[in-house]
């Protein structure tokens, strides 16, 4: 077993966005573990219809 290990998770998210509103987006988050624990989040991006990866930082989390 790794002491320290990354790990890629994606799940689906709505998010919210100035330019198309609300949208339904694959987001993925990667995460640095110690012990099977998570520490930090190290990167996340979402991937748009058309194929492009973008931050997540230019559309907000929908509640």
């Amino acid at each position: 077993m790794k002491i320290i290990h990354v790990r890629r998770k994606t799940i689906y998210e709505k998010r919210h966005s100035v330019k198309m509103g609300e949208l339904t987006t694959k987001v993925t988050y990667i995460k640095k573990y110690l012990l099977g624990l998570p520490i930090k989040t190290m990167h996340k991006y979402r991937e748009t219809y058309y194929g492009e990866v973008k931050d997540t930082k230019d559309c907000m989390l929908f509640i």
